[in-house]
């Protein structure tokens, strides 16, 4: 099933292509999931067991805590090329578009550009909210399940504040040419908000040469940490001239008083992004991020992002060599670490071609593990996969249709 491809394998010798043995999911399964959830690493779980080991013996500091915040915070900020300080920790990726959303500065007659159908829920609700606030949302169709980039270039006006998109789409798994769309922004002075909860950790990820000027993820996916955890990135000239929907101890500068101190009702916000942070942390989220994250940068993410993308496109020309429907057909710059088989549709449970159906129960009964999202097969990698698991994905899939 050799193909030629623009995306290259790491070699047997590289780190990342030992990585697997780092994830003991991979003895049990064949685990192509990444997109709904990840699987964490025995470091990970080694950090969890050592945290709630210091809770369960009353060993824990809370000045240990809040190290463990700052390093996990800059150990983020390092994975997408941005400053600690533009960098506030949430819940999820839709805490993360709900705090930008309610804090810019709109007003009455603003407008924002998105594309709904290639979205995911989080990702277009925020936004329809500001209609209570006489905000226009303009909506764009999709061009062959992709995101119209020269369409929504082409809705921004002199009242746009936002253009929003997905770094890649949960279904089908395209990219988004977020490079242009980020251009198009800055040369407006629109701010470009990214819903990155299908790129990051999996792919390469520079805010700056993209110019992207807010990010929102969790942890769960591919920073293969846990749910309950997530990472706003907002760039400081954005930020500062933001007001918090919400503000709390942490949201206030006090200096180095005790994070009880009430400091003066004539207060200063924290610099940059900082001024979104609430209350304690997720310290057990955090646990797990700054370990995932530790390896994540150690294997080198363009690394991590090779690998993935040869796995992906020896995966997407094997089904199409075995005359299934591929989205987007032949792999190419489109394709990132997600390949969807069949057509899509609408439902997140089942497709509507009962043949696929089958084939999905038939690969999970075999012990490989993949999603349904609108209607189609989603398969989806990461560092932990190999080419041993493309290709018994292949044969499986070879045998159910000679069964």
């Amino acid at each position: 099933m050799a193909h030629t491809s623009i995306a290259v394998s790491e070699s047997s010798s590289s780190p990342v292509a030992e990585a697997w043995r780092e994830f003991p999911a991979t003895e049990q399964l064949t685990y192509m999931d990444v997109a709904a959830r990840g699987v964490i690493s025995r470091a990970v779980r080694a950090a969890l067991d050592t945290h709630l080991d210091a809770r369960m013996l009353g060993s824990a500091e809370k000045d240990e805590y809040f190290a463990l915040v700052e390093r996990t915070r800059s150990r983020f900020a390092q994975l997408i090329n941005v400053h600690a300080d533009e960098v506030a920790l949430t819940k999820n990726v839709s805490e993360g578009l709900n705090i930008v959303a309610a804090s810019l500065p709109w007003q009455a007659g603003d407008n924002v550009v998105l594309c709904p159908e290639l979205e995911h829920p989080n990702n277009v609700y925020c936004w329809l909210n500001l209609r209570s606030r006489g905000v226009e949302v303009r909506l764009v169709s999709p061009r062959g399940d992709r995101i119209p980039i020269d369409a929504m270039v082409s809705r921004i006006d002199a009242r746009t504040r936002v253009v929003t998109a997905s770094t890649v789409t949960f279904a089908p798994g395209f990219r988004t040419e977020v490079d242009r769309l980020g251009r198009a922004c800055r040369e407006r002075g629109v701010f470009f908000m990214v819903d990155a909860a299908q790129s990051c950790g999996v792919l390469s990820t520079d805010v700056a040469a993209s110019q992207i000027d807010g990010l929102a993820v969790s942890t769960q996916k591919g920073l293969l940490g846990l749910y309950g955890m997530g990472f706003l990135y907002c760039a400081r000239a954005w930020a500062e001239q933001m007001q918090p929907a919400y503000l709390a101890r942490f949201s206030v500068d006090v200096g180095n008083a005790h994070e009880a101190a009430l400091g003066s009702d004539d207060y200063t916000l924290m610099p940059a992004a900082r001024r979104f942070d609430l209350g304690n942390y997720n310290f057990l989220g955090c646990a797990a991020a700054d370990a995932s994250m530790a390896q994540l940068l150690a294997y080198d993410i363009q690394a991590i992002e090779r690998h993935v993308l040869g796995l992906s496109h020896q995966l997407a020309q094997g089904f199409l060599d075995l005359g299934l429907p591929v989205c987007g057909g032949a792999p190419g710059m489109h394709l990132a670490h997600i390949v969807a088989v069949g057509e899509m549709g609408s439902s997140h449970y089942v497709t509507e071609d009962e043949r696929f159906n089958q084939l999905y129960t038939f690969l999970n009964d075999h012990d490989v593990r993949l999603s349904i999202r609108r209607g189609v097969l989603r398969f989806s990698l990461h560092v932990y996969n190999t080419s041993r698991d493309v290709e018994r994905v292949l044969e499986l899939t070879q045998q159910w249709l000679r069964g």
